[in-house]
This record gives structure tokens, C-alpha cells and sequence, in this order.
């Protein structure tokens, strides 16, 4: 099975109210669908563009008040993910429940279910800036053209998370980002390559470039890229396709589901079936020496 993932680096760039993020997704989202893939993924948190216009003197606070426009985002994104027939990861947006605030991914379907991934591991920025709570279930999710789960961008620094999510039968981990500099930027990036490699599956990161006059959000260094793992059936150096940094842009590549499930039993080396679990209940023996 052939799919084809089109990410999104997407330019945070000052709007005057909604209907200016609205016409930059619909924008993005019809030069995507021109390439008929099956898959859309928008960065994390990239409805932050709509503090541009909002009071941001209390960033707690804004960041709550953004809910607000939590049923016009999932609106917009069910219109077109049904318009074009594609399923869509829209990001991540500030999403309030029974009081709480979380970093909230959506896949959107073709035929209009919504369903969620919360963020589980908060950076210190959504810890102590934003107060936001982290989620506490992984979820994967079984499509039409492959079993995907999502890794909001500090998510995939952990790899017992990937781990988990892949050894239940992920083909695909989507990773939307957001990052202000090239370490920060980097460590996602290498951690995604790391999690393809390791677990033998296809990650696709995207990230939020150009800068808001906001606290906390006036940089951000970003670079889609579709990565694979590292064998003769992929991609020379493990990437399939990768933007240009910091430029608005949409990358796009084909990827083969077959060649995935082959590689896991006659790949080079299989490390998601090489796993030692019996070693890995033993606790580690700790030897003083000198």
C-alpha cells in the first residue's frame, strides 16, 4: 500500500482576527490536497497565531482565553479534511476540559469523526508559563492506509512512549512541532530518526516557523521532514523528503507500507522484534569498582 503524507511548515506571521489564520489553513490545506495524499499534518500549537491579536499581558490566561475558538478550529479542519478527502492531523491547540488546560492534538477524518491525542510529557515552558496538564493515554489509530498514533513534539524524546504505541502496531508516528531554536529544533529531529530507526516505523515531524510578537514565541526555527528507517528498502539516509528551514513550504513523499512489514522480519537488523523483555525485567546490578 502506497501513501502519501503531505506536512505542513507553517509561517506564524501577525493576523488582525480569525478569519486570518482561517484563510492560511484553507490556503495550506488546498496546495496540499492539489497532491492528493492521504495524510495532512499541521505543527503543534500553531493556533497560537491567534494571540497576535489577542490581550497577552496575562499569558495564562490568554492561552485559556483561546478556547474560545476551540469550536471554530474543529469546524474549519472537519470542512476540510471532508472537503478534500484526507485524513487530518491539525496540529495541536490549547483545548479546555472541566476546567483544565491541555495541549490537544486532532486527527480529523474524511468522514467527519474527530478524535484526540493530549500531550503527555509538558515542557517547562507549559509547566510553569501556561499551567497546562498533561495527558495520560496514548492512543493508536486504525486507518484506511495504516495504523498511526501521534507524538505531540516533547512526546517522542521518550522512547518507552514510542515503544509502546509501536509494539501495539503503529506504522506511523505523526510528530507535530514547535520549536524557537536549532538545539531545541534538533533534538526532536535526531529523537525522530532515532524512534524510526528503533522501532522500524515511518515519522513524519513537522514544525511552526517565522516568529509572533508574543512572549515566548517571537522565534521559532522549524523543518518538516518524512523519515524512514535506516535500510536498503528506504531512503539512503533515512529521510524521504525534508523542507527547507524556516520557509513556508509543504513536503511531500510517497511512503510503502509492504516494505515496512517486510524490514521488520528480514531487515538488516529487527530491533522491534529484537527486543529483550526478559532482560529488561531485571533491575540493573550496580558494581563498585576502585
Amino acid at each position: 500500500m502506497t501513501t502519501r503524507i503531505a506536512a505542513v511548515q507553517y509561517q506564524l506571521r501577525p493576523i488582525h482576527d480569525w478569519s486570518g489564520m482561517e484563510n492560511q489553513v484553507r490556503f495550506m490545506m488546498q496546495a496540499a490536497g492539489d497532491y492528493k495524499p492521504q495524510f495532512v499534518v499541521f505543527p503543534e500549537i500553531f493556533t497560537t497565531q491567534l494571540l497576535s491579536f489577542m490581550d497577552t499581558d496575562d499569558m495564562a490566561a490568554a492561552v485559556r482565553r483561546m478556547d474560545d475558538y476551540t469550536p471554530r478550529y474543529l469546524d474549519l479542519f472537519r470542512e476540510l479534511a471532508a472537503r478534500h478527502k484526507i485524513h487530518v492531523i491539525g496540529g495541536s491547540h490549547p483545548t479546555m476540559r472541566e476546567g483544565q488546560l491541555y495541549n490537544t492534538a486532532y486527527l480529523f477524518t474524511p468522514d467527519g469523526e474527530i478524535h484526540e491525542q493530549d500531550k503527555i510529557h509538558r515542557t517547562r515552558w507549559e509547566r510553569d508559563r501556561w499551567s497546562t496538564e498533561a495527558g495520560n493515554q496514548l492512543r493508536l489509530f486504525d486507518t484506511p492506509h495504516g495504523k498511526i498514533a501521534i507524538m505531540v513534539c516533547y512526546d517522542v524524546e521518550f522512547p518507552e512512549l514510542a515503544r509502546l504505541v509501536c509494539e501495539a502496531g503503529a506504522d506511523i508516528l505523526f510528530v507535530p512541532s514547535c520549536t524557537d531554536d536549532r538545539q531545541g529544533f534538533l533534538r526532536v529531529r535526531y529523537c525522530c530518526h532515532a524512534r524510526a530507526i528503533e522501532n522500524q516505523v515511518y515519522v513524519v515531524m513537522t514544525s511552526t516557523v517565522g516568529n509572533l510578537p508574543v512572549e515566548g514565541l517571537g522565534m521559532h526555527y522549524g523543518q518538516a521532514s518524512i523519515i524512514t528507517p535506516s535500510d536498503f528498502p528506504f531512503a539512503r539516509d533515512g529521510i524521504a523528503a525534508e523542507g527547507t528551514p524556516n520557509l513556508e513550504q509543504i513536503v511531500v513523499a510517497d511512503i510503502e507500507l509492504e516494505a515496512l512489514e517486510r524490514n521488520r522480519i528480514n531487515g538488516t537488523t529487527i530491533p522491534l522484534y529484537d527486543k529483550r523483555s526478559d532482560v529488561y525485567a531485571n533491575q540493573v546490578e550496580i558494581i563498585k569498582v576502585g
